[in-house]
């Protein structure tokens, strides 16, 4: 089945108790045992089956699989918010003395996680100056467990060379793991490119609604961990708390969603609860004609501000003037998404007089909602993060991030013209296409 067909019946056939068209709330805690030995088998990873929802629920279980379907993979692990499922996606591969290496293009939370959370637990992150694969390759070493990318980078706007990112951690024997927030199943499955791990704020684009936090890891079931044994040990070697369980010749293919599950999750409890999963499947059933909305949406505001001359520079990807052009071509398929940011003529000042002025455009933090959303990076998402750690994650005081929504493009614009409005008249028409 095709990514649309997949969004609304991918992993349900229905509910054998009831034959509910509607997958249902199981709003249970845990789950009863046939008997002692059924139990000892389940917690001992010997059977499969359900038996505390901090683990596994049957509603959160559908959402996995659709997830997983519609990326292309062979397994699925939901949380409660992207940030918990960028964590325990670590946490699965970590041990100290361990690093991940990164393109430094980052959403301005997972930068904190990775300068100052994972350092203090023994896990160093390296950042390359930019996302060239190249300089990425550069920084692995014995003890790199994973490279780190976001497909679409939040707010810079830039899009990872996913093949050459691959290439360069696979000649490592390092998975690549990507985040695919911005740019959903809809538009790219980083998998078909060679990436090995997939995380998602389901938030975002997926949820769509603005209503419900929730997460996502995504095996795609091709990385040979046992091959690499050496680098990941936790895959490979007795765990003791399974009684001397491999997870990599246990799970096979599965092995590192497993642990994900049986290990980071379960012992740090970022559950997903059922209902913000019911509410998740309810997003992901429209999902592909809202992005389909916000494309061409956000293409006509970036035409709309490319020619106005209250701004002075603007990231969008599907200009040909953008660096990012040829590779929104070979990953986005042609398009660029949604996602985008400019500078106002003037500068930071006149970036946040038009802010201010926004009426239908919701001045918030979120992305990927059915409404039009506007944030100011600088002071809010990266506020965290040096002025130099923000230039290099492309974020500069100036930048107003679009995440364009889906309602009547003329009110979008009606809404931009008149904030820009505000803004006194500009000396100089220049705009430049790509910051």
């Amino acid at each position: 089945m095709r990514t649309e067909t997949l969004a609304v019946h991918g992993g349900y056939d229905g509910d054998p108790a009831t034959r509910a068209v509607a997958v249902p709330i199981y709003q249970s805690v845990a789950y009863e045992f046939d008997s002692a030995e059924h139990a000892a088998a389940l917690f001992n990873l010997e059977a499969e089956g359900f038996r505390y929802s901090r683990i596994s629920n049957p509603t959160v279980a559908v959402l996995e699989r659709r997830v997983a379907q519609m990326e292309g993979g062979a397994g699925a692990l939901c949380l409660g918010s992207g940030q918990a499922a960028l964590h325990n996606a670590i946490l699965a591969l970590s041990d100290v003395g361990r690093n991940i290496v990164s393109v430094s293009q980052l959403y301005g939370t997972t930068h904190t996680l990775f300068s100052h959370v994972l350092p203090r637990l023994g896990v160093t992150v390296r950042f390359a100056a930019g996302d060239d694969a190249a300089e990425v390759e550069k920084l692995i070493d014995a003890n790199t467990i994973a490279v780190f990318c976001e497909s679409v980078g939040n707010p810079a706007g830039n899009i990872c060379d996913l093949e050459l990112l691959a290439n360069a951690a696979h000649a490592h024997g390092v998975p690549l793991m990507v985040d695919n927030t911005v740019a959903s199943p809809v538009l790219l499955r980083p998998f078909e490119f060679g990436a090995d791990i997939v995380v998602h704020s389901l938030t975002k684009f997926m949820g769509g609604h603005g209503t419900t936090l929730g997460g996502a890891i995504v095996d795609s079931g091709r990385f040979d961990w046992r091959r690499h044994a050496a680098r990941f040990p936790v895959l490979n070697q007795p765990d003791a708390s399974y009684h001397g369980l491999i997870f990599a010749e246990h799970f096979g293919p599965t092995a590192y969603v497993e642990r994900c599950r049986n290990f980071s999750l379960r012992t740090t409890g970022a559950a997903l609860s059922p209902l913000s999963a019911f509410l998740l499947l309810q997003g992901i059933e429209t999902v592909a004609l809202r992005v389909e909305r916000h494309v061409e949406n956000a293409r006509k505001v970036a035409e709309f501000l490319r020619n106005d001359p209250r701004v002075s520079w603007i990231n969008y990807a599907g200009f040909p003037e953008s660096p990012y052009y040829a590779l929104a071509q070979k990953y986005l398929g042609g398009q660029a998404c949604s996602l985008l940011a400019f500078g106002a003529a003037g500068g930071e000042a006149h970036g946040k007089q038009f802010y201010n002025a926004l009426g239908l455009i919701k001045r918030l933090v979120n992305l990927g909602d059915a409404k039009s959303l506007a944030c100011h990076p600088a002071s809010t998402t990266h506020r965290q993060m040096t002025a130099a750690e923000q230039l290099q994650a492309g974020v500069t005081p100036d930048m107003i991030r679009l995440s364009i929504g889906i309602e009547h493009i003329d009110d979008i614009i009606a809404d931009l013209d008149q904030a820009l409005g505000e803004l006194p008249t500009p000396s100089s028409g220049k705009i430049e296409a790509f910051a």
